[in-house]
């Protein structure tokens, strides 16, 4: 009976990643084609313009991410994970399915950055759901002793969506012209993603539900999730959650999401060299995941975290400021794999710390409202300051912020309790068997 609870925990495992993959992979698609569709939404002769325009919508998406946290976090913590999972897929496929069908501004006017932006409020709603739900999913069926090594999974597949996105991108690159992508070829991986969010609807829907949500709803007398009752009985927790994310998500879009454009709008590469250098390094970037988080179970979350604050507050502006003059792919590929290795030590075990802080009637809702919140006002926001800085002629101003905000998380990560041991998932009973 324990051999095939185990299987049908990692099975669940498994399917709540692949919904993970394809949620974070229609995300990122409005990164990876953004210079190949802002000139349709936003037509201009100035590139720089054109890209800032499109992050600017890409941060108001981000907007939506604490609404998105606050009703799905609930969402989840009442009516149970596997929901609020299947519902945040169903948003994001929607939105990519507006996007993939939405004339050109030369055709409906305005109307088409109006359509273009409800698009990516309604993704963001989906993601600030998606996080928590996710993370909390992810550790709660994870065996006490590995959750740091299938929680990390969570990055693993969140990468993975952004790294098919750039092998998409790539392959389109390679079969049609300059032209044709930038005539409607960029509609292709919107219209792909929505029919694979279909898919992963109808997986979520029959997912197993975690037995720390089904002790928790068993409860006579359980708490109510509620924003109130989050910050007025667990506001330590939550400010936790805030500041250690502030400086770990900029990082991670500062090195991932907006590393792309940095590549051809500042370093001069081309688009396509570009691209493959960011998939290369995402994909070993990936796969460090897992070792880190494996390492974590065994010698704590505290040290990781404080090995990212350390080193990415020092080298952020050594490695921006070479990328600047760098005319080697190689060397490029070198540089932004060493900062996204950094942001490892925060990327790949963010999900099971912030998890194991909260008990379980308000988990989903302790883990994404405060990260959510964090997002939007410094991940969401990065690749427009970055571009601002850039326009302004203030470029070095954006790596100085980056470790700012890094040297600020570093002070959490220093302060914040070791939760190796379990936090408050020991007190769940949801442990599976051993």
């Amino acid at each position: 009976m324990a051999a095939a609870t185990a299987d049908r925990r990692l099975r669940s495992i498994i399917g709540g990643s692949l919904g993970n993959l394809v949620e974070w992979y229609d995300w990122y698609v409005y990164s990876a084609f953004t210079l190949y569709f802002a000139p349709v939404f936003f037509p201009s002769d100035d590139s720089t313009a054109q890209l800032l325009s499109a992050a600017a919508i890409f941060a108001v998406g981000f907007l939506m991410r604490p609404l998105g946290a606050w009703i799905m976090g609930i969402y989840a913590d009442r009516h149970g994970r596997k929901a609020g999972l299947a519902l945040s897929v169903a948003l994001m496929g929607g939105g990519s399915a507006l996007i993939a069908m939405t004339p050109g501004h030369a055709t409906i006017g305005n109307a088409a950055p109006l359509l273009l932006l409800l698009a990516r409020l309604m993704q963001g709603l989906s993601v600030g759901g998606e996080y928590g739900a996710s993370a909390t999913y992810l550790s709660e069926m994870a065996r006490p002793g590995l959750r740091g090594f299938f929680s990390s999974f969570q990055y693993v597949t969140l990468i993975a969506g952004q790294l098919l996105a750039l092998c998409v991108l790539l392959l389109l690159q390679d079969v049609l012209t300059e032209a044709q992508l930038e005539a409607w070829g960029w509609r292709i991986p919107f219209a792909v993603g929505a029919v694979m969010a279909v898919g992963v609807y109808v997986l979520r829907r029959r997912l197993q539900e975690t037995a720390a949500f089904q002790n928790s709803a068993a409860r006579a007398d359980r708490p109510r999730s509620a924003a109130l009752a989050l910050f007025r009985h667990h506001p330590r927790a939550a400010l936790t959650v805030f500041v250690m994310t502030a400086g770990g998500t900029l990082a991670f879009y500062a090195y991932s999401t907006y590393m792309q454009k940095f590549l051809v709008n500042s370093a001069g590469f081309g688009r396509q060299t570009a691209t493959a250098i960011m998939a290369s390094a995402l994909f070993l970037y990936m796969l460090a995941q897992p070792l880190a988080g494996g390492l974590s179970d065994r010698i704590g979350r505290k040290p990781l975290l404080i090995l990212f604050g350390i080193g990415g507050a020092l080298l952020t502006v050594p490695i921006f400021t070479r990328l600047e003059h760098v005319t080697s792919s190689f060397e490029a590929f070198l540089l932004v794999l060493a900062g996204l290795l950094l942001v490892t030590g925060y990327t790949s075990i963010n999900a099971v710390v912030k998890a194991e802080m909260f008990p379980a009637h308000i988990r989903a809702l302790g883990v994404a409202l405060p990260y959510a919140l964090a997002n939007t006002l410094f991940g969401g926001t990065a690749e427009y300051v970055a571009l601002w800085l850039k326009r302004e002629g203030l470029e070095n101003g954006f790596y100085w912020y980056v470790s700012a905000l890094i040297a600020l998380s570093l002070i959490a990560y220093f302060l914040m309790p070791e939760t190796r041991a379990g936090g408050q998932m020991a007190a769940d009973g949801a442990d599976p068997e051993r």
